[in-house]
């Protein structure tokens, strides 16, 4: 009994769906433009996203000079973003701000710009031109709309976007050190520290640069390892005077200890020269 109910029940989803399709097929084939557009909003209020693109796409070119026109392009553009086509979305967002920019729609379509901006933005770990393009996208519209209803999301999702590229130069930074090239990452911890003054990666970076300049200054030749060491040392009180519980401190002491040492070898070296 289960089973044929389960097979009566199959039969009908799948009767409903082929009706439903079919209905949609006539539609899309119709000549009626009144009739598609009205068919597109009610795709789009059950959430239909797919088939109200599909009919809204066809429909712009042909509502040009009508009052619907301007609904219909905003409508595509939102249809493009809740199918996560976030690239195209932007695209069609922007298109309709910059045509309609009087439209009662254009603070919205200017903000979810940003927005389909803001979601396309990639991991950390990759080129981040996408990122740096919704944050400038962002700026522009909180300078535009300073009292939008959508300035907080904004500024969180600029604060989101400038957090990810601090992840990126600090893990960016800490790469040079990984790879051994000691120079490079005392550079590039150093301008991180700077570029990010009140960054929570602070700590570590400044660690990462005191081992850094320590086994630059013990891999050098021997004129250059004066120097160097007395950077070791240099880094290593502005180290305690900043983070005086740092849990690094006891392994930069170490580097500082040393420092201390071969800087005596090579002042008692000289002295005997």
């Amino acid at each position: 009994m289960n089973k044929r109910i389960f097979h009566i029940l199959l039969f009908w989803s799948a009767a409903l769906v082929f009706t439903a399709c079919s209905d949609f097929q006539k539609i899309l084939k119709s000549d009626s433009v009144d009739k598609k557009y009205e068919a597109a909003l009610k795709y789009y209020e059950k959430k239909d996203y797919y088939k109200a693109g599909l009919l809204l796409e066809e429909l712009i070119p042909l509502l040009r000079g009508r009052p619907e026109s301007e609904k219909a392009q905003f409508l595509f553009a939102n249809t493009q973003y809740f199918q996560r086509d976030y690239v195209l979305s932007a695209y069609y967002f922007r298109n309709f701000y910059d045509t309609y920019p009087r439209s009662e729609f254009a603070e919205d379509a200017m903000f979810l710009h940003t927005k389909s901006l803001y979601k396309d933005s990639p991991s950390f770990d990759l080129d981040q031109t996408s990122t740096y393009t919704a944050l400038e996208s962002i700026q522009e519209f909180l300078n535009r709309y300073p009292q939008s209803k959508n300035k907080d999301e904004a500024n969180q999702m600029y604060d989101d976007l400038n957090e990810k590229l601090e992840v990126k130069a600090f893990e960016s930074a800490k790469l040079y050190h990984q790879l051994r090239r000691y120079q490079s990452a005392v550079v590039a911890l150093g301008n991180f520290q700077t570029n990010y003054p009140s960054s929570e990666f602070n700590e570590e970076a400044a660690f990462y640069q005191i081992e850094s300049q320590y086994n630059l200054a013990r891999e050098s030749v021997a004129e250059k390892q004066r120097d160097r060491y007395y950077d070791v040392v240099g880094l290593y009180q502005g180290f305690v005077d900043k983070y005086p519980k740092s849990k690094y401190l006891r392994t930069a002491e170490g580097f500082y200890t040393a420092s201390q040492s071969q800087l005596e070898k090579l002042r008692v070296s000289s002295a005997k020269e």
